[in-house]
Parts: structure tokens; sequence; C-alpha cells
């Protein structure tokens, strides 16, 4: 028998994003599957149409709005399988995608988690986002994604280990989760998947690109492609990231040129834009990272 693979996606204000998801997830060629959605608290909008529509899928409503480390470690509380996928609820899958990565930890006990090549969705079609990753850039806090931006016409069809996965669409084995513990919610949105990985690498596991699995990703749906929320934590969590995972001199010298030249670019250019909202975000970030 095949092993279970937990699916775990957040909701928040999304429902009928989220639907185009679970219909997505009901044509898997993939035997044992179960699906879990966590209501992060959305505001306005009912999740009670996910229940309806999808009475397989098992939803959790939470409480309060967790961030996406903590929704997701609030599905992994209520999942039963062996294997655990991260799904954005903004995404829609091949229906084979899911075979590829199963067969990866099941052949490779030193695998200690794994992304899809993850597609943008919608046009103009067949644009890479993601095909693995070279890391982190130590002195701007930004990832390095293999292939972004480029059409597929398979020169990334091959997999590899590779520096980072890709939080839009990420497996773990439960082993590894309970030799590791579980995705670090400091960071509340953005860059915790990514200290994730580094967690689970240093842990002695390694990280894979799979390129026989595929997702189609529609990117930003959550928070905005250019939000007030976006520029506060994506910002603060770069630089809490270097924090964590640079070390020695590096660590203190990227700190420095992040602070001293990535920093004020960005506030100059919010500035020069008149997007004060962006600019107190920036400044909040940094002052987050004084604090703590």
């Amino acid at each position: 028998m095949p092993p279970l693979v937990s699916i775990i996606s957040i909701n928040y204000n999304q429902a009928a994003v989220t639907c185009e998801l679970l219909a997505s997830l009901r044509q898997l060629t993939y035997p044992r599957v179960e699906v879990i959605v966590v209501d992060n608290a959305s505001p306005t909008d009912d999740p009670g149409i996910i229940a309806e529509r999808f009475p397989e899928v098992q939803l959790v409503r939470s409480a309060e709005n967790l961030g996406f480390a903590g929704g997701n470690n609030l599905g992994l509380r209520h999942a039963a399988g062996e294997y655990l996928l991260f799904l954005n609820n903004d995404t829609e899958v091949a229906p084979d995608f899911l075979e590829p990565l199963v067969q990866l930890f099941e052949q490779d006990p030193q695998a200690g988690v794994a992304s899809p090549k993850i597609i943008f969705h919608g046009p103009p079609g067949n644009v890479i986002q993601y095909a693995g990753s070279r890391g982190i850039n130590p002195w701007t806090g930004r990832s390095i994604t293999i292939g972004q931006y480029e059409p597929d016409h398979g020169q990334h069809n091959h997999s590899a280990v590779t520096e980072l996965a890709d939080g839009a669409a990420m497996m773990v084995p439960r082993r590894v989760v309970d030799a590791v513990g579980l995705m670090p919610e400091m960071y509340f949105l953005y860059y915790e998947e990514l200290d994730w990985c580094e967690m689970i690498k240093r842990a002695g596991y390694r990280c894979h690109y799979v390129a026989g699995s595929t997702v189609y990703h529609k990117e930003s749906m959550s928070v905005g492609k250019a939000s007030v929320l976006k520029t506060y934590y994506m910002n603060r969590n770069r630089l809490l990231f270097i924090r964590r995972n640079a070390r020695g001199w590096a660590r203190l010298t990227s700190m420095l040129v992040f602070v001293a030249a990535a920093l004020p670019k960005k506030a100059l250019l919010h500035a020069l834009q008149r997007e004060w909202h962006h600019l107190k975000a920036l400044g909040r970030g940094l002052q987050w990272n004084l604090q703590h």
C-alpha cells in the first residue's frame, strides 16, 4: 500500500481561490491522499463554501490568524500522513505531480525536503517560477532562483539536490519534522519555509528539486503584489533570515550591507514614488529587528 500523503493548504479570505485548488486536487492520480485546509481566521469571506463543495476535505478553522508557518503547523497537527505536502491555496496541480515526490523520499532516506517545478499560472503561459535554488544572497537577503522567468523549453527537466525549496509547494516527511521541529513561526509571513530548509539541512538532510512534478502558481494573491503588509514582512524577514542563518564575519558584513545599502535604496524608491505607507513599513521592519 502506498504511503499516505497529507496535503495542507491555508485559506485566508480566498475561499473561491482555494476551491479552484481543491478542484484540481480531485484529479490526482496518486491513490492515498488526505486534504486539510486551515482557515486562518478569515475576517470577511466565509470559508464554509469549502466544506460544502468539497466534503472530503478536512476544514480546520483557526480562532486567530497564525500566519503562514503557524497555519501550516496547525494543519500538520491534524495530519495523519507519512508525507506532508504544504501547498499554497493559489496553486493548481498536474494530476500526476505527487508520484515523483513520493518516489524521491521512498528511495532516498537523506532527502529532507523537496519542491516540484513551479510554473506561473496564466498568460503568457509556460513561464518558470522555480526550478531549484542557489540559496540566499547574503548581501541582499534575496533568494537566487534557478529558471525564474524563463520560458519552459525543458531546459530544467533534470532533478537535482538544490539549496532551498519553495514554500508554494514543498513536501517534507513526517520523520524529518519529528527530528527537526516545526516551521519557525516568528516570521509570520515570508522566509519561514527558507529558514526551515536551513534547519533541515543542518540536521543532515538534503533539499531537492523534482523536475518530474509540476505545480502552477498564481502568486501573491493572498496579500497583493505591492501591499504594505508585503513590504513590512518581506524586508523585516530578510534581515531576520540573515541574522539566523549567516555565520561569523559573513553574518556581520551581510547585515551591515543590507542595512547600509539595500534598505536605504528601497527607502529612496518609495520616497520618490510618494509611497509613504510603504516607507513606514520599511522602517517598522528595521525597528522590529533592532528590538528583537
